[in-house]
C-alpha cells in the first residue's frame, strides 16, 4: 500500500490499489509549485477526495489561488471508467476543507486520483491582482535576482563609482544614486550643498572597513548571512545613523534570536542605546523568568558597577516590574 504521489511540474497522480469501506487514506506530501500538498481519500456512503496545501508559514503568507481539474480513473474495468470534477477556478486553498469532492460512485479495486494544476497564483507582496507563479512570478523572481547580482558587481568591481567612503582603516567606492535611494540621510546629504557633495567623499570614521563593506553589501542587496551575523551591532548603529528602517528591524530580530548568558547584558545595553523594546523585554525575560540572572551574578555585579546611571535605573525598573508580576 503506497501513499506516494507521482508528479510532473503541473500534474499529480496517486495510485490506490484498494480502498475498503469506511476507510481513510492520506498521501505523502508532494510538491507542486511553491507548496507541499496532500491528497486524502475517504470511503463511507460516498467517496471523498480532499486536496490541500501543507500548513506552513509559506501557506499562511502566500496561500495558493488554484485553478485545477481532478479526475478519478478506475483501473478495474477494461474501459478505464473516468469521473471528472466540474473544475476549480481561481479558488483560494488555505485549509483542508477548501477543496473537497464528494463522489456518489463507489469505486472498487484499483483507481487513480489525477490532479492537473492549470494555474497557481499568489497575491504579490506589493498587493494588487493575483499573479501566476509560472509566468509573472518566475519572471519577476529571475529579474530581481539578475538586478541584485548586477548591483553587487557594481560595488565589488567598482563599476562607475562616483563617491568614496572613507572609514577608519580604508576606503570603498560607491554610487550616490544607490545610497540616496536606500537612505534619506544620504539623499539629503547629496542634494544639499554640503562638503561631501563638493569633495565626492563621505567620512564614516566610526566604522571599520569590514563593517562598512557589510553595510554597503546590505544596501546593494548582496550581503551574506555570515557577514550579517558578524557585523550586526555595527549594522544596527549604521541603520540608526542613516535611517534605514528595514536594516534596523533585521538586526533587531536577529539579536533577539540568540540571547544567551554570554551576551544578555551586552544585548540589554544595545537595546537601551538604540531603543529596541522587543530586545529589551527578551533580555529581561531571559534573566528573570528563566532564572539566568543567578548563573551570571558575578558578571551582573560588574556590569552594574560600570554601566551608566540611566541604564542601571532602567534595568532595575524592568527587573522589579517583572519580579512583581511573578
Amino acid at each position: 500500500m503506497s501513499n506516494r504521489v507521482e508528479t510532473t511540474p503541473r500534474l499529480a497522480q496517486w495510485r490506490i490499489d484498494s480502498l475498503s469501506p469506511f476507510s481513510y487514506r492520506k498521501s505523502d506530501p508532494f510538491k507542486i509549485g511553491l507548496w507541499n500538498w496532500y491528497l486524502v481519500v475517504a470511503k463511507n456512503k460516498q467517496l471523498f477526495v480532499k486536496l490541500y496545501p501543507e500548513g506552513s508559514s509559506l501557506t499562511r503568507e502566500k496561500p495558493p489561488i488554484a485553478s485545477l481539474t481532478i479526475k478519478i480513473v478506475s483501473l478495474s474495468v477494461p474501459n478505464r471508467n473516468t469521473l471528472i470534477h466540474p473544475g476549480i477556478s481561481d479558488k483560494l486553498l488555505k485549509t483542508s476543507d477548501d477543496c473537497i469532492w464528494a463522489v456518489d460512485t463507489l469505486f472498487t479495486g484499483r483507481f487513480i486520483i489525477d490532479v492537473e494544476f492549470l494555474d497557481l497564483k499568489i497575491i504579490p507582496p506589493s498587493g494588487g491582482e493575483p499573479a501566476s507563479i509560472w509566468t509573472s512570478y518566475q519572471v519577476a523572481k529571475h529579474t530581481e535576482a539578475v538586478a541584485l547580482n548586477s548591483l553587487g558587481r557594481m560595488l565589488t568591481q567598482g563599476i562607475h563609482t562616483d563617491i568614496t567612503i572613507n572609514v577608519a582603516d580604508g576606503s570603498i567606492g560607491a554610487h550616490r544614486a544607490i545610497l540616496a535611494t536606500r537612505s534619506p540621510v544620504f539623499r539629503s546629504m547629496f542634494y544639499h550643498d554640503l562638503r561631501e557633495k563638493e569633495l565626492s567623499t563621505i567620512n564614516i570614521s566610526d566604522m571599520s572597513f569590514d563593517a562598512c563593506q557589510a553595510f554597503l553589501n546590505y544596501i546593494y542587496g548582496n550581503i551574506q548571512a555570515e557577514e550579517f551575523m558578524i557585523h550586526r551591532i555595527a549594522l544596527l548603529q549604521a541603520a540608526n545613523k542613516y535611517d534605514i528602517s528595514d536594516l534596523k528591524e533585521a538586526c533587531h530580530e536577529s539579536l533577539v534570536e540568540d540571547i544567551d548568558t554570554g551576551n544578555v547584558l551586552e544585548r540589554f545595553q544595545v537595546a537601551h542605546l538604540h531603543q529596541l523594546p522587543k530586545l529589551k523585554s527578551s533580555c529581561i525575560r531571559y534573566l528573570v523568568n528563566f532564572g539566568k540572572i543567578y548563573e551570571i551574578l558575578k558578571d551582573f555585579n560588574e556590569f552594574m558597577q560600570s554601566a551608566d546611571r540611566e541604564l542601571i535605573a532602567e534595568l532595575f525598573q524592568e527587573l522589579l516590574a517583572v519580579w512583581k508580576g511573578l
